[in-house]
């Protein structure tokens, strides 16, 4: 019989897209996800497939020296029975000389853009054809893979949202960022592919790096290096801190990765400038969905970074609260990395699911728990600190799980993720002398941890995946077996609690008593030095000139008793200081003179201006004129010049108002003024009152009125 000779071979990139929910990757390619069939057409001239005649095979290879060791080549043959865990083929419709076919890959077969071939045989004759390329992806869709993720909403947000939010801001102040990940955007996926064969690891060894592309974790290490550049491995993005972007674009103006990404393709793989940390967040992000693993850009805020990986933070203030000298670690105000989900089969069980990875180039990491600094990405740049010899600037995965019970041993790079998200933070107290002594605080950072909702605009805290509540027994417990890991570095609380309490509210004008409040928890007594010092500050912790004072050298403190001691804060002190945040800070420091033992307590009052009395004299009724008498009382101790009061509301007043006063009003006096109001729309308005002088600044006021109708 004459031999087979293909004419026209379908890959159905159209249904088969659709099917594999990659159809907007466009329909010129094949785009399909592991373990899941796709279906293609072969079209024969002269005669058409004859079963028992003729034998048809098919090869696929990826990478450049396949092989079916490694993983990265198969020959498997038409076959009505598959083998489970493995490449197949199988007839599925023949109509003449056209026929329908259904391949599929095991659900853990190798990432990557793979070549087909068909083999046509007919007795001892056979031809080889080939019939183009495609590229598998992993399938969140597929139980057996590792990537799989079983809630369909899910795995629209994680796999095929093109849209998100950053967060950013402060831990009180969270701002979303919209971002355009765009991971099915004409190119990406060639230039996600392009990555993964510019990664030093393929250039080393590309047979091994292409035979580990079926492990989720591995590739993730491996997008997680290739994002940065700092190992001049011809990463995507270049970092920078320093606010000078000229020769790039600011971290700022990036809105999605897709123009990173075709930046560093056109610029043949040379780095883009620049990126902070989201940016490298969402870049990695983009990547991750694209290959097909579930991810998502997560923010911690207050985040530690821990240059040592003794699990501390060590901030280093002389005896009054002053910043003495920088440490190498840090807090940042909040940094953004990646979560993937996957199994980790080579782990125990119960690590499976979201995976912490940081592309942002801090640390090298060697898939162990060593690790060096960079430096923190939120401070200037400075003279890079020493890093590993070794080791490549990634981070993870991580298992978030082992961070929230501290299992530090567990790769990749644990310990310096349960440091960013709950290390204790030591204060270092210099005396005049050089001297240092230690106070330890265990609930400051990793605040409100966050990522965007599963289907909507809206923030979802995370923070309970990473730690147990604050303060809680469990949550000592994870940390003390985290540092038995590391080695024993805290030292156990010896019985003394400091704390600072106002004994009244603190009044602009006035003397006010701040108590320094200690308890000895312990059977005997305890004689201690106490130093409680306060400073005018602003509310961004800038500390101003000292305010008060008192240095205690022996203090006794009965056993199971507490103590308080009054710190007397003079206005003659703080008046002339005190910023328009109205701030103090005040920080107490307490020795015992036997063991040694510093204990720290910081706390920030807020001085109280006066009220502002508001008065309105007459009934409210629309569109009649209505008199709002203002007063105050100088609280102060000196006359106030300057002076004026202002309001506006809604319905009340057409645009702000403001009345001078045309003397200075002496201690002790009123200012008083009166402005007339033309309510025009009734119902419920406030008045919003303000009132400014040389010497008190900001006081608000409000009050209600409620505004009837005009009569008919």
């Amino acid at each position: 019989s004459a031999e087979l000779v293909l004419e026209t071979c379908d890959l159905q990139c159209e249904r088969n897209g659709r099917e594999h929910r990659t159809a907007a990757m466009g329909c010129r390619q094949l785009v399909v996800r592991r373990g899941q069939p796709f279906g293609l057409t072969l079209c024969f001239a002269g005669r058409g497939y004859e079963e028992g005649l003729d034998k048809l095979s098919f090869n696929v290879e990826t990478g450049p020296c396949p092989s079916e060791s490694s993983g990265t080549k198969s020959h498997f043959a038409v076959s009505d029975c598959p083998e489970e865990g493995s490449w197949s083929a199988v007839v599925q419709e023949q109509d003449g000389a056209s026929l329908s076919l259904s391949l599929c890959s095991p659900p853990t077969a190798r990432l990557g853009r793979y070549s087909l071939t068909l083999e046509a045989a007919t007795g001892y004759q056979g031809t080889s054809f080939s019939l183009g390329d495609f590229v598998l992806l992993f399938n969140a869709w597929h139980p057996e893979d590792t990537v799989f993720l079983r809630d369909e909403d899910e795995r629209s947000e994680y796999v095929l949202s093109q849209q998100g939010l950053i967060y950013q801001g402060t831990r009180d102040y969270i701002t979303a960022t919209p971002w355009n990940f765009g991971q099915f955007e004409d190119d990406v996926l060639a230039i996600c592919l392009k990555l993964l064969d510019t990664n030093p690891k393929f250039l080393r060894d590309q047979d091994r790096d292409c035979s580990r592309r079926g492990d989720a974790a591995y590739v993730c290490r491996v997008v997680s290096a290739m994002v940065n550049c700092n190992d001049e491995d011809r990463g995507v993005l270049a970092g920078r801190w320093d606010n000078c972007y000229e020769d790039g674009t600011s971290p700022m103006a990036w809105m999605g990765s897709v123009d990173i990404l075709r930046r560093w393709k056109k610029l043949g793989c040379q780095p883009v400038k620049y990126g902070q940390c989201w940016v490298f967040a969402a870049v990695a992000c983009t990547v991750l969905r694209c290959l097909g693993i579930p991810s998502r850009v997560v923010t911690n805020y207050l985040s530690a970074h821990d240059t040592n990986g003794n699990l501390v933070i060590d901030r280093y203030l002389s005896e009054t609260g002053m910043d003495e000298r920088r440490s190498r670690d840090s807090i940042w105000n909040y940094h953004c990395w990646v979560e993937a989900w996957m199994r980790r089969p080579e782990l125990p069980p119960g690590y499976e699911g979201w995976q912490a990875l940081d592309p942002t180039p801090q640390e090298k990491s060697e898939g162990r728990s060593g690790r060096r600094a960079l430096r923190a990405p939120h401070a200037p740049i400075t003279a890079p600190t020493r890093a590993l010899p070794a080791g490549v600037f990634c981070c993870g995965p991580a298992p978030v799980r082992a961070i929230k019970e501290g299992d530090l041993q567990l790769k990749y790079d644990t310990p310096f993720v349960f440091a960013e998200v709950n290390a204790d933070v030591v204060y270092w107290i210099v005396g005049p002398d050089g001297s240092e002594r230690k106070s330890t605080h265990t609930s400051i950072v990793g605040k409100n941890i966050s990522t965007k909702s599963v289907g909507r605009d809206a923030r979802e805290d995370i923070t309970h995946h990473y730690k147990y509540p604050e303060g809680s027994d469990k949550e000592r417990e994870v940390f003390a077996k985290a540092e038995l890991e590391r080695g024993s570095l805290r030292e156990e609380d010896e019985g003394l609690h400091l704390r600072i309490k106002l004994t009244e509210g603190a009044n602009n004008g006035c003397d006010f008593d701040v108590l320094a409040v200690v308890n000895n928890n312990t059977d005997v007594e305890r004689v201690c030095r106490l130093m409680i010092c306060a400073r005018t500050a602003s509310y961004n912790g800038t500390a101003g000139p000292q305010c008060g004072m008192k240095d205690l050298l022996n203090v006794a403190l009965a056993p199971r008793a507490e103590t308080r001691v009054p710190l007397r804060v003079l206005y003659e002190q703080y008046g002339a200081h005190l910023t328009q945040d109205k701030l103090i800070k005040v920080v107490a420091l307490l020795t015992d003179h036997e063991s040694g033992e510093t204990v720290l307590a910081v706390r920030d009052v807020y001085v109280e201006n006066p009220q502002i009395r508001i008065r309105i004299l007459g009934e409210p009724v629309q569109r009649r004129r209505l008199v709002a008498e203002l007063s105050l009382t100088n609280p102060l101790g000196v006359p106030l010049a300057d002076c004026f009061f202002a309001a506006e509301g809604s319905g009340l007043t057409d645009g702000q108002q403001r009345q001078h006063l045309p003397e200075p009003v002496e201690p002790g006096a009123e200012a008083k003024v009166r402005l007339e109001l033309l309510p025009q729309q009734p119902g419920l308005h406030k008045l919003v009152v303000d009132f400014e002088s040389d010497r008190l600044t900001g006081v608000k006021g409000s009050r209600s009125v409620i505004v009837a109708p005009a009569p008919a």
